[in-house]
């Protein structure tokens, strides 16, 4: 991906389309709807959410969106059997195209 430098997460989605930016917006809703005050940010160059600190970043990629989160031990416990299947690590789900 060419160097960027997005200001807003509406900025990052303008370079998508298709499926993958249909996800990326339903992300985007579904972090508004369960959490009212969720404040929208860039960091580290792509889609982050804050409330009392960062709670979810996302990218997307060519086969895949990537979620990702400040490591919770609590958090993949209680998602263990949720995400079998998909690609994981310490602190990120990839959820393939």
């Amino acid at each position: 991906m060419a160097k960027t430098n997005y200001q807003t997460i509406d900025e990052y989605h303008q370079d998508f389309s298709g499926e993958t930016l249909v996800r990326m917006q339903t992300i985007r809703k579904i972090m508004h709807e369960l959490v009212p005050d969720v404040a929208e940010s860039i960091s580290y160059q792509i889609p982050c959410f804050k409330y009392n600190g960062y709670l979810i970043y996302y990218c997307a990629f060519p086969k895949h969106i990537t979620l990702s989160n400040p490591y919770s031990e609590v958090f993949w416990e209680h998602f263990k059997a949720d995400l079998k299947g998909y690609k994981t690590s310490k602190a990120a789900i990839q959820i393939p195209n």
